[in-house]
């Protein structure tokens, strides 16, 4: 089928490259020529496994680069708008790119068309789009809308596209249905799997996913429950870890305890410094500004947000309680990505702590392995960039790991403590135990566990003499 993606941000250049993968004809539009000039050259503008493949594999082919969305609309039987959807000051979603991209549909349909809705936006927003069309005097028989939220996790998004929980189509008649099933019949029939050059399976993968068809007002509203219970999950957990902390518990044992319960599961489940990323703060935001638009107060949503914010404050006071003053002190900082496996820094926990940090007068040494230039445009020089983790904690007064990268898990733990001034650690991620660290002669800190240093090791009993 031929499809058109409008906008090669994070979602569409991943929707668009999988698409591809599936055997679909592909046209992604976006109207920055610098970000088509570099597509067309090769460049892969975000850090995402196997993305390079897939764009080296159908680039020119299957996948083609265009600024020209009124001849991508007449050449595409269904156009999938995956728009910026940034947060204003209200936390509502601005909505004014879909806005734009529909006009702009709306002017090119040359017969019937389905609209897709890909970007994350509020309930009622396929009405809208709709109403836009329908206003520039497009027949209401030529087009339909149609709901299809993304659930991709930065880091693994081509595999969470190609490898689904669930495809969520959410459409209002059987014809815009029949397209959006017919896009997904590589995976929903199994096929794309049974292929030599199939991006290879995660663990865990549902062959083949199951398609969930819905009303558009019913899938607008499972992604944004769906990332608000995930956030709800984490700050759940991070509240536990701050109880476990007060009275001397391991949360790490707390979880294994309630994520082995069937009705919970274990995912979600990793106390540490917050959530953070393009999604979970603007979604959140966004779902309660439309709670409140329907006339209903979702506090629960509230205590999450707060929640989060305080596991930062929280998180700030255990690096006090370690080293007693901030101002002067050189803190070795791993990790500036909001999260392992991409390099996106927005809404980063990592970024806002190390701002902190610097206003309580510390001076910061910062690794992360793919996050660097995009950190660069937020903190600028007022940091110093390491080539790795030992190079960031040499000579400092402890290190900080924020960022839970595979790498970090398994540094040479003498030669980081050779490194540093003082052999001071706050895992903000809970990558190590705490015993363990001690044993290494570690003072090591975490979230919702003891801290633990060499002092604190039981003494070793000497062997009684034979007589």
């Amino acid at each position: 089928m031929k499809i058109a993606v409008v906008g090669s941000g994070y979602v569409g250049l991943v929707a668009g490259a999988c698409f591809a993968d599936l055997g679909h004809e592909v046209i992604l539009v976006d109207n920055d020529p610098k970000k088509l000039a570099a597509l067309r050259d090769g460049q892969v503008p975000i850090h995402e496994n196997f993305l390079p493949e897939l764009l080296q594999r159908h680039r020119g082919n299957r996948l083609t680069f265009s600024d020209d969305l009124g001849a991508a609309v007449r050449a595409s039987a269904a156009i999938f708008i995956a728009v910026g959807t940034p947060p204003t000051e209200q936390g509502e979603a601005d909505l004014s790119y879909v806005e734009s991209v529909a006009r702009s549909i709306s002017s090119a349909i040359n017969g019937y068309k389905v609209v897709v809705e890909k970007s994350t936006v509020p309930v009622y927003t396929s009405n809208w789009i709709r109403k836009i069309i329908l206003r520039n005097a497009t027949a209401p028989d030529e087009f339909d809308i149609a709901s299809n939220p993304e659930f991709l996790r930065e880091g693994t998004a081509v595999t969470d596209f190609l490898y689904p929980d669930r495809i969520v189509v959410g459409a209002d008649n059987e014809r815009c249905a029949a397209v959006l099933a017919e896009i997904y019949a590589p995976l929903t029939d199994g096929s794309y799997y049974r292929r030599q050059d199939a991006i290879p399976q995660p663990d865990r993968a549902r062959i083949p996913p199951p398609l969930i068809v819905t009303t558009a007002k019913s899938a607008e509203l499972i992604k944004h429950a769906s990332n608000a219970f995930l956030a709800m999950k984490i700050s759940f957990i991070n509240a536990v870890a701050s109880i476990c902390e007060m009275v001397g518990g391991n949360v790490q044992q707390v979880c294994q305890g309630i994520g082995t319960d069937s009705r919970i599961g274990p995912r979600f489940l990793n106390p540490g410094i917050g959530y953070g990323g393009s999604c979970f703060p603007k979604d959140l935001m966004a779902f309660r500004s439309v709670a409140r638009e329907c006339g209903y107060e979702f506090r629960l949503l509230d205590e999450v947000m707060r929640i989060n914010e305080d596991q930062r404050k929280r998180f700030i006071r255990t690096v006090r309680s370690a080293l007693w003053t901030l101002r002067g002190k050189r803190l070795a900082v791993l990790g500036l990505a909001f999260k392992g496996g991409t390099d996106d820094v927005r809404e980063s926990p990592a970024i806002l702590l190390v701002q902190s940090l610097l206003q309580e007068g510390c001076q910061i040494s910062a690794y992360d392995p793919a996050a660097h230039e995009r950190a660069r445009e937020v903190l600028g020089d007022g940091i110093e960039y390491s080539n790795n983790a030992y190079e960031a904690a040499k000579e400092a007064d402890a290190l900080l790991i924020l960022t839970e990268w595979e790498e970090f898990a398994s540094l040479d733990l003498r030669r980081l403590r050779e490194a540093l001034k003082y052999p001071i650690i706050i895992d903000g991620r809970n990558l190590y135990e705490p015993a363990a660290m001690a044993a290494q002669g570690f003072a090591y800190y975490s979230v919702g566990r003891p801290s633990a240093s060499p002092e604190s090791q039981p003494a070793a009993v000497p062997a009684q003499k034979q007589n």
